[in-house]
Formats: C-alpha cells, sequence, structure tokens
C-alpha cells in the first residue's frame, strides 16, 4: 500500500516529458545524495534533436521531486525537569 503522497517515478517522469519522448528515456544515473543520503535518479530524453537531462529526487514523504529535499538541520531541545 503507498503511503500518503507517494507516487512511482515512472508517473512523475511521465508528468515532466512528452510521451513519445517517454519511449525514449533513460535512466543515466542513480545513487544517494552526499549531504542527506536521499535518493536521485537522472533520466535523459532527446526533445527537438537535443539532449535534455532532469534529476528527480525522492523526498521523506514518498514523493519524487525535481529539487532535492531541504536538509534536515540539527534541533536542540530542553526537556522540562520533574522538581
Amino acid at each position: 500500500m503507498a503511503r500518503t503522497g507517494e507516487q512511482s517515478l515512472r508517473v512523475v517522469v511521465e508528468k515532466w516529458l512528452e510521451f513519445n519522448a517517454l519511449s525514449a528515456a533513460r535512466v543515466t544515473a542513480f545513487g544517494r545524495t552526499n549531504s542527506a543520503g536521499s535518493r536521485y535518479v537522472c533520466v535523459e530524453t532527446t526533445h527537438d534533436g537535443e539532449k535534455v537531462a532532469l534529476f528527480f529526487f525522492r523526498h521523506d514523504d514518498g514523493c519524487w521531486r525535481v529539487f532535492p529535499p531541504a536538509p534536515t538541520l540539527p534541533v536542540m531541545t530542553l526537556e522540562r525537569l520533574a522538581a
């Protein structure tokens, strides 16, 4: 069962690339970012005779987007001490 907001990479690629170009689309790179370890995929296709590449990043909510997730910043909390 899919989590809330989760979409397959294929669905997102179909939204960003023309349907005709999708048949020629291919994954040229994939891995994890150095900073947060988020997954990324580079999809390449040809549009009007020129190569076009898009990077897709997987976010914590399961969605693939064309921008990387915001970095998780360290947080300090103070717990209340019982008297």
